[in-house]
């Protein structure tokens, strides 16, 4: 496993990460799900994902338990806060009162002292930018938090809260987790543009297009039982379309001639990129990260870059 710095800060992360959404507290039965925590970190994955809305707080509790044995100074955690977590009309969104609320909440679940990386899981545009920015700033000052990120924010909602951190003297956001994969491209233009300006990292999400990346979906066939696309989850539709079958048969044939995997062609594809902190993939079982962590040591050259963008074009 290679590991890279967290955008402009000292703290180093392993370019594949685990993530925890749609899996653990969920569909995955809790000794699975840490079986794989367990298979991830024995790979060299340093760092995991979760959130305080991945199944109302269920998905930090089974991480929790399964990284309960680790020295806590040899593990990166990352959990969040917006979402809805009850039915009250304080219990969602980025005010003072929901963000230092849910990360107490948060701290308890995973049952650590603090959390490594807090992100804003979205914008709120009911909430005043600055209150959030106090708040976060706050947990950072106790200990409860030691970086803060935000997750599918704009190119210019990142620049202002850069801006308003750096006015007020507010610790800034140094990561940034955005959906990126061969067929979601929509951070190139101007989010990594402007992450690499002010020093904030990319932590990726669906690098493999929920699964339609590894191959397994064939055009003309139905999904294999158990796979995602036959869990009743919509987020995999727009992805589960001919024209992104027939690519990723083409990535199959390329990825057979480098003697790898269509996923691990896909992830390594995504590594390319230096503002890429880590890539996030999600693994129901052991034998699923295995696989994944082997992207690690692609390298692609530029002539295979090259066949990529035509199959993609």
């Amino acid at each position: 496993m290679k590991y890279r710095r967290l955008g402009g800060t000292g703290l180093r992360v392993s370019e594949i990460s685990l993530g925890s959404w749609l899996t653990y507290g969920g569909y995955v039965d809790s000794e699975n799900a840490i079986n794989t925590i367990h298979k991830a970190y024995d790979r060299g994955i340093n760092f995991f994902d979760t959130a305080n809305v991945y199944m109302r707080g269920e998905a930090e509790k089974v991480v929790g338990q399964a990284i309960k044995s680790f020295p806590r100074e040899s593990y990166v955690l990352a959990t969040k806060v917006f979402n809805p977590m009850g039915e009250g009309p304080n219990d969602r969104g980025l005010s003072r009162k929901h963000i230092i609320e849910q990360a107490n909440a948060s701290l308890t679940r995973l049952d650590v002292d603090y959390i490594d990386i807090y992100y804003c899981h979205r914008y709120d545009s009911e909430t005043p930018l600055e209150e959030t920015l106090r708040a976060l700033d706050d947990l950072i000052r106790q200990g409860k938090v030691l970086y803060v990120g935000v997750s599918e924010w704009t190119a210019e909602q990142i620049t202002e809260a850069v801006h308003l951190a750096d006015q007020n003297l507010l610790d800034r956001i140094v990561v940034n987790q955005p959906q990126y994969n061969m067929f979601h491209r929509k951070i190139e233009n101007e989010i990594i543009p402007v992450s690499l300006k002010h020093g904030i990292g990319q932590v990726v999400w669906s690098p493999l297009a929920q699964g339609v990346l590894t191959g397994k979906y064939k055009k003309g066939a139905q999904p294999p039982e158990g796979s995602r696309a036959t869990t009743n989850n919509k987020s995999i539709d727009r992805h589960l379309i001919e024209e992104n079958l027939v690519k990723v048969e083409q990535l199959t044939k390329l990825a057979n001639e480098l003697g790898i995997t269509t996923a691990q062609l896909a992830i390594a594809w995504i590594l390319r990129e230096p503002n890429i902190s880590s890539a996030l993939v999600g693994a129901s079982i052991p034998e699923q990260i295995e696989e994944n962590v082997k992207a690690s040591d692609v390298t692609l050259d530029q002539n295979t870059l090259n066949k990529i963008e035509e199959i993609l074009n």
